[in-house]
């Protein structure tokens, strides 16, 4: 873009206002905008690094600084505008009764209606043409990059700059004012944009999202192993699941809401408010049966758009298998098991025999289909 010497010079102070109110009018709950400083968050990232708390996710390392130093990532960045959406469809007491039903699959709240990479990319975008135009006028050209978990981005470090929220013990990204049921987008920009002051931390001593965790993931305040976690064995993991967490995992058979399920300040959280975000094919209310029983077409058919495609299917049917083994005993459970005993998955077929096995206690010996009326603890 090229413009007049003569162009006015941009009110960088009133770019700000008006580009906050742009993205509530665009749909998100915040907008808030920060620098590029992330110095104290680099020694934080290097060190869980470091531990091999990533698993392997090996692209956490893959970038090195690029990470944490948004200008390196992208030159000439001097402003990230970070952007909050909220996505919850349901209350914390209904998710928190989903998991005591364990014939039921509980899917995370963000994956149950569309991807989200989705809508908030299309929305990012949007900002930014707004923003365009309006520099239309100055001869400083407008650039601009949008990331939407694309990119080796620090995002809750960022929108904790930004004023969005602070990072709780569980490593979350919390609002006082809207709990952290909500997604994070990102749209770097070389305007020299007023910064928001950063979030303070309000989580005090509270250590609720530690104890009820299920695999014990969180192994210390701001601190989680990610081998541990519940949305990294069954999502990002493409191996075995570990037989020690197994029983653990419960109904989970799409990542793990645990930490937020019982965050109190959640009981803040804004209800979405994007169609989006409503579940699709029953997924908040399913059985496991229902979707183990699913074909590689049907989960063609029933995933375009969500984020539930990045298991793939044969880490949807090793993930149901699991919450299978845990499931109360009946002939319903026990066939639909046998029905994938001869998967041309290994990985399937393995956890389908560690799922019989653990109900041949209870009456089972693998092949007896009959209802033995007790329940797998």
């Amino acid at each position: 873009m090229s413009k007049s010497a003569n162009s006015p010079a941009p009110d960088y102070r009133r770019l700000t206002e008006r580009i906050k109110a742009w993205g509530v009018e665009l749909g998100f709950a915040q907008v808030g905008i920060s620098g590029t400083d992330l110095a104290d968050d680099e020694k934080r990232l290097q060190t869980w690094l470091a531990r091999d708390y990533h698993g392997s996710m090996n692209y956490m390392a893959a970038h090195g600084v690029r990470r944490s130093r948004p200008a390196a990532l992208i030159p000439g960045t001097l402003s990230i505008i970070s952007v909050r959406l909220d996505y919850t469809d349901t209350n914390a007491l209904d998710g928190r009764q989903r998991l005591m039903q364990s014939d039921k699959a509980y899917v995370s709240r963000y994956a149950v209606g569309r991807d989200y990479h989705k809508v908030l990319r299309s929305k990012l975008k949007a900002l930014a043409r707004q923003i365009s135009a309006h520099c239309e006028s100055y001869s400083q050209e407008f650039a601009q990059r949008v990331f939407v978990d694309s990119a080796p981005v620090l995002e809750k470090a960022l929108a904790r700059n930004a004023g969005l929220g602070w990072i709780g013990k569980h490593t979350n990204l919390i609002n006082k004012n809207a709990g952290s049921w909500f997604f994070l987008g990102e749209l770097f920009t070389n305007l020299p944009l007023v910064h928001d002051q950063a979030a303070t931390e309000h989580c005090g001593s509270c250590t609720i999202c530690l104890d009820v965790c299920p695999t014990a993931a969180i192994v210390a305040p701001y601190e989680v192993d990610a081998r541990r976690c519940i949305s990294y064995l069954t999502i990002e993991n493409k191996g075995e699941i570990p037989a020690s967490l197994r029983n653990a995992i419960g109904n989970r058979i799409y990542g793990c809401d645990d930490c937020q399920l019982f965050c109190p300040w959640n009981k803040f959280a804004n209800a979405a408010v994007d169609d989006d975000f409503a579940p699709r094919h029953q997924l908040d209310s399913a059985d496991l049966v229902t979707l183990f029983a699913w074909s590689a077409a049907d989960f063609d058919k029933n995933t375009r758009g969500s984020a539930i495609r990045r298991a793939g299917y044969t880490g949807w049917l090793r993930n149901i298998a699991v919450a299978l083994g845990n499931a109360p005993t009946t002939a319903t459970v026990i066939a639909a098991l046998h029905s994938r005993e001869k998967h041309a998955s290994p990985l399937v077929r393995e956890h389908v025999q560690w799922a019989l096995a653990q109900h041949a206690g209870n009456g089972h010996n693998g092949s007896d289909h009959s209802n033995a009326g007790s329940h797998h603890d």
